[in-house]
């Protein structure tokens, strides 16, 4: 793997030994280059000189002091310690108060200088939020102005950092600049190396932020560009079979539709049309509000490659769900083409009658599990994959699948996805397949009333609201987060809770249960019995999230919903509401816990999805997804998404007129993208390789 040269001053070690040494590697510093990459956090502002005398109460500030004397107690109300130490400086004396940090009392000294972060809260009492030292002849350097606060590490202190950036302020002259200059230009950037003089050792506020964002920019920049030149180089690579827009199987279907496809249903179709009319695979995710209709979309698709004589197969993750997709497809079907399913479950006679037809092409629809990519399942002519919920698929699952393929061929590749993705998470990873976005849900469609509540006054009132929905007719789910009863997990048990509401709350109505331990036909037959109506109330775990589609369940009651997360809750409340009669969602939890207030407040996916981006981070989110992308030194997400969308331009701009990077203004550029990626990795079959972070 190539990477940038680097001068002989950016690659000089820190000179540190010891714990000094083994802290600053888990930090990713070894060399000059390595810390001038690592920013600080913020800058505390000791321009001023600010003195504890001309503080108000309840104001912030960054005051020196010099410590008299330093005493720790237990505090009266509460466990807990105090540490109280007096200190004072030219205004006079105050108390500095640190609560429950009873080392701060050992690392303290009469006679010491100090730094305080924090807020006069009473009269002279000063609340301590950070400190440090300021001893020694060089304090002044980088105790003074702008004093940079690092990001460190047990062993390794924020001062320490800030001597060694001292020291290594040199380095940034042979810092090389990777940015074109007509793009430097354009968008008003600072040079690199000015950018990162910037960052450390700023002259005021605007300029550490506006050099960040430079750096954050090119970071950006460098990963759009990655991810389109794989876009570029799996295009080219992966053949397809064009599937000819016939119509003669499509229309006649389109027309039998008991309803009118939404708006944006048709555009999605007529992208994923254009898309399988080409030589190269489609490459498209399909994410879908809950109940917008994703489902007949990739049938339309499906269908496409029957009509023109090949076949298609749909992989879901569960056997629950593929039993749910058959049933849908089939009767958006209608016995226009026969279709079957194919899981670890189904009977070696009927196994061996379905891959006889499937591999003499008489069969032309599959729906399966992880069954469909076994060795024995042989297809005639495969041209079209449709993966549910693919970020549960590994990566070499879903390239076994589309190994199913004529030899020489690349089958069409749609990916569904009811979890809405944040646009940044869209640019990025995702960024390497094109996507369409269902929002808009099928009229007459109403938002699911959704409340959270706790106590047994409000479980007996939704106990009750079950039984007033049962008596007009409809049908309730009871969801819980744990199968059996657990010592080590305090929760409610679907097994548990089944029999106790059969004998109690349910004793008079059909009550059946549906998990994912249960053997395949047990929950198949759980599963029939609620959607024919046979049973009133389904008690279940999450298996039921995806695929559940029963228009006459009107209420979800879900039991400790601080267990999920907010895209799973969202699924959960989908399965409600999908009829004429409305839904009403309840869950047992803390009404102050920012998911569930947000799953109270909001009904649409996407902008859930936004708030579960801002609520974990970019960084936990990319983690439900196998996309090798790094940890971001300089951008954060989804804060920087204005400069994502801006780079994503400048990349797409850069690859259309240079697709290769090759010209001269761009040698720097390509050099700084391939240090950091590999384009086409054979360590990591989906793509990007890693190379400054051990993990995504």
């Amino acid at each position: 793997m190539r990477s940038l040269p680097r001068p002989s001053r950016l690659e000089a070690p820190l000179g540190l030994k010891g714990r000094s040494a083994e802290a600053a590697a888990t930090l990713g510093l070894a060399t000059v280059g390595d810390l001038l990459e690592h920013l600080p956090d913020r800058h505390l502002d000791r321009r001023e000189g600010r003195q504890l005398a001309s503080l108000s109460p309840g104001e912030e500030a960054t005051v020196g002091v010099v410590v008299k004397d330093v005493t720790s107690r237990p505090m009266r109300r509460r466990s807990g310690v105090r540490v109280e130490a007096r200190v004072a400086d030219d205004s006079g004396p105050a108390l500095a108060i640190w609560f429950n940090q009873p080392w701060v009392a050992r690392q303290l000294a009469p006679g010491a200088n100090v730094l305080l972060r924090g807020a006069v809260k009473q009269r002279n009492e000063f609340h301590v939020r950070e400190w440090e030292s300021f001893e020694g002849a060089d304090a002044a350097v980088h105790t003074q102005g702008l004093v940079a606060m690092y990001p460190a590490a047990h062993g390794i202190s924020k001062r320490l950092l800030r001597e060694l950036a001292q020291r290594a302020r040199e380095g940034v002259r042979d810092v090389p600049e990777p940015l074109p200059a007509g793009l430097r230009v354009a968008e008003r950037l600072p040079e690199r190396s000015a950018a990162l003089a910037g960052a450390h050792f700023p002259t005021a506020d605007a300029e550490f932020e506006a050099a960040r964002r430079r750096l954050a920019f090119e970071e950006l920049l460098l990963l759009e560009l990655a991810l389109g030149r794989r876009r570029r180089v799996r295009h080219a690579a992966r053949r397809a079979t064009p599937l000819e827009l016939g119509g003669e199987l499509v229309e006649p279907w389109r027309a039998r539709l008991p309803f009118e496809l939404t708006g944006e249903q048709r555009l999605a179709v007529e992208e994923v049309d254009r898309d399988l009319a080409g030589e190269h695979a489609m490459q498209r995710l399909l994410m879908g509000e809950v109940g917008s209709g994703k489902t007949v979309v990739a049938l339309h698709a499906m269908l496409r490659a029957v009509e023109t004589g090949r076949q298609a197969a749909l992989m879901a993750p569960t056997e629950t769900l593929a039993e749910q997709h058959l049933a849908t497809l089939d009767r958006l079907l209608g016995g226009l083409v026969p279709i079957a399913l194919l899981t670890g479950s189904t009977p070696a006679a009927r196994r061996r009658e379905l891959l006889g037809r499937l591999e003499s092409g008489e069969l032309a629809l599959l729906v399966g599990t992880h069954a469909l990519i076994e060795a024995p399942v042989r297809f005639r002519d495969l041209a079209l994959t449709v993966i549910d919920e693919e970020h549960r698929f590994g990566v070499r699952q879903r390239d076994a699948l589309a190994a199913k393929a004529p030899e020489g061929r690349t089958p069409h590749l749609l990916h569904l996805t009811a979890t809405p993705i944040p646009r940044t998470l869209e640019l990025t990873s995702y960024g390497d397949l094109e996507t369409t976005a269902l929002r808009e849900l099928p009229s007459g469609r109403r938002p699911v009333e959704t409340h959270v509540v706790s106590g047994e006054r409000a479980r007996a009132r939704a106990y009750e609201r079950i039984r007033e929905e049962i008596a007009r007719g409809r049908q309730c789910f009871v969801v819980c987060p744990l199968v059996e009863e657990s010592e080590a997990l305090q929760a409610r048990a679907a097994t548990v809770e089944a029999e106790r509401l059969r004998e109690t709350e349910f004793r008079d109505h059909r009550l059946a249960l549906v998990h994912g331990q249960l053997p395949s036909h047990e929950k198949a037959t759980a599963m029939r019995e609620f959607a024919s109506g046979s049973a009133d109330v389904l008690v279940a775990t999450s298996v039921i999230e995806v695929g559940i589609d029963v228009p006459n369940a009107t209420v979800m009651v879900i039991e400790e919903a601080e267990r999920y997360g907010l895209s799973q809750l969202h699924q959960l409340r989908g399965r409600v509401g999908r009829g004429a009669h409305g839904g009403v969602c309840i869950l047992f939890g803390d009404a102050k816990l920012p998911r569930l207030a947000a799953i109270a407040a909001e009904s649409d996916g996407f902008r859930l999805a936004e708030i579960d981006l801002e609520l974990r981070g970019a960084g936990e989110v990319l983690g439900t997804r196998q996309s090798g992308l790094p940890r971001l030194k300089f951008a954060t997400l989804p804060e920087d998404e204005e400069l994502l969308v801006l780079a994503r331009a400048w990349a797409e701009r850069l690859l259309e007129d240079d697709e290769r990077l090759e010209a001269a203004e761009h040698v720097l550029l390509r050099e700084a993208v391939d240090a950091r990626f590999a384009v086409e990795s054979e360590e990591r079959p989906d793509g990007l390789e890693l190379v400054d972070s051990p993990s995504g």
